[in-house]
């Protein structure tokens, strides 16, 4: 069904869903003009603009992932990070931990317990989170970015932020669930999604005031097609599937024959998504923040700390690659996909049920997962190659318009929230027409009962 703006807003529970998505959003926005007390935010921002190695990167790379903003030192400077961290140690647990697992197998029950747990570690990583923020950004010795009387009161200082950062995060959450359930998409995606493109307006008007020259103008057309060419590619890949084909086993019952249908098993090409850019951005964060922070260590900093280096591009690629096939061993359950086959009756021509068709299943997917860290990989260093010799400027739009992890993320909850929404139309006008036929069915019924009652009552018989 052709999405429309018009159709969109024609339907009312539609309409609805949307404007409480967009009222949540605002309300979570807002939250990002309440400081934190005591910060001096001019000097923080200046001394965090400064700096160009490893807690500048670390900002930059966190405000991308988490739609926080934490040069802010507001009271949503964490984001969502905690409770996707969270998320992301329960999602692994729950397929190597065999405990877990089978509570995960309970269905709802088990799943309502999942969720709780993931709240009570978010709760615990926020708080070394903000233990992290207040002593290696806030309460550095030297520092102005504290008012000067908080300092007398730095122990009652580090816990009122330490509740507050938390707080925070936990409304996010909190939001995040209710766009989710009376909204349109996944609220925690959606928040990612805004956090994102709310630094856009910033990214564009530096990039902007510094003026246009001839050489500026043939940059800008050249990232203007750049970019074109990775949203293209990153939306093919993240509709590409591979579709094996299963084949439904015959069943006789008396004199009729059920089943023998073909159907097909889909497998994204990008199964982990962005996780193993996640992944090995951060890893790569730790080489930099070490060197910067022991005096004997430099090297690391200086080998690492340059985006175009060649250890940096070189490592980042085999990161990619590890955790994509890492994330999808994980989450990719051949010999249990297989089972199932067998148990339902299916089977993939050709090819043996059981372990046949999990090792099968196993080839397939290391094919599929291949293609997918050379999509990532692709898209993740591409940009660093556009960066340099552009100025700062070029960089900080580079950051948020051609990053591989911003696209992707942008691309698939865009996408996410369009196929939710189609859905939703195409249910609607689906329940309309059984609707309109159905009360025509009950009218003509109703009249005929009612002309059968009105004969029958004058004691003529009915010809």
């Amino acid at each position: 069904m052709t999405l429309s703006v018009a159709n969109l807003f024609k339907v009312k529970e539609i309409r609805n869903k949307i404007l409480i998505t967009l009222g949540l959003l605002m309300i979570y926005r807002i939250g990002f003009w309440i400081p934190l007390p005591g910060v001096n935010s001019p000097e923080m921002l200046r001394q965090v603009g400064s700096e160009g190695g490893g807690i500048g990167r670390l900002f930059g790379m966190m405000n991308v992932l988490t739609g926080g903003n934490l040069q802010s030192a507001t009271l949503f400077s964490l984001g969502v990070m905690p409770y996707i961290s969270a998320s992301i140690i329960f999602s692994l647990l729950s397929k190597a931990v065999p405990a877990l697992e089978k509570v995960a197998k309970e269905g709802a029950s088990g799943q309502k317990k999942i969720n709780q747990m993931t709240r009570l570690a978010t709760v615990a990583i926020c708080l070394v989170q903000s233990w992290f923020v207040i002593f290696g950004v806030l309460g550095v010795e030297g520092s102005k970015i504290l008012h000067v009387g908080v300092r007398e009161w730095f122990g009652l200082y580090c816990v009122v932020v330490m509740l507050a950062l938390t707080a925070g995060t936990m409304f996010i959450m909190w939001l995040g669930e209710q766009i989710t359930e009376h909204g349109v998409g996944n609220g925690i995606s959606l928040i990612i999604m805004a956090g994102i493109v709310s630094n856009l307006d910033s990214a564009i008007s530096q990039y902007f005031s510094f003026g246009f020259g001839r050489e500026e103008w043939q940059r800008l057309l050249m990232f203007l097609a750049a970019w074109g060419i990775v949203v293209v590619a990153v939306v093919y890949m993240t509709k590409a599937q591979r579709r094996v084909p299963i084949q439904q086993a015959k069943h006789t019952r008396g004199r009729r024959v059920y089943g023998g249908q073909k159907l097909f098993l889909p497998f994204k090409v990008n199964q982990a998504g962005v996780m193993p850019i996640i992944f090995g951005s951060t890893l790569l964060l730790i080489p930099t923040m070490i060197g910067s922070a022991v005096p004997g260590l430099g090297w690391l900093g200086d080998t690492f700390g340059s985006q175009r280096g060649f250890w940096y591009v070189t490592t980042f690629t085999v990161l990619i690659f590890f955790f994509s096939f890492f994330w999808t061993s994980m989450m990719f359950q051949p010999t249990e996909i297989a089972n199932n086959l067998r148990e339902g009756g299916s089977f993939i021509p050709g090819i043996r049920p059981g372990k046949p068709t999990a090792d099968y299943l196993e080839a397939t997917m290391l094919r599929i997962t291949l293609v997918g860290a050379l999509f990532l990989s692709a898209v993740s260093i591409i940009p660093i190659f556009f960066r340099g010799g552009g100025g700062s400027q070029m960089d900080q739009v580079l950051l948020y318009f051609m990053s591989g992890t911003s696209i992707l993320i942008v691309v698939s909850v865009a996408l996410d929230m369009v196929e939710k929404i189609n859905a939703m139309l195409v249910m609607r006008n689906y329940e309309g027409f059984m609707t309109e036929h159905g009360t025509q069915g009950g009218q003509q019924s109703g009249q005929g009962s009612t002309g059968w009652g009105r004969r029958s009552t004058t004691g003529g018989a009915p010809s």
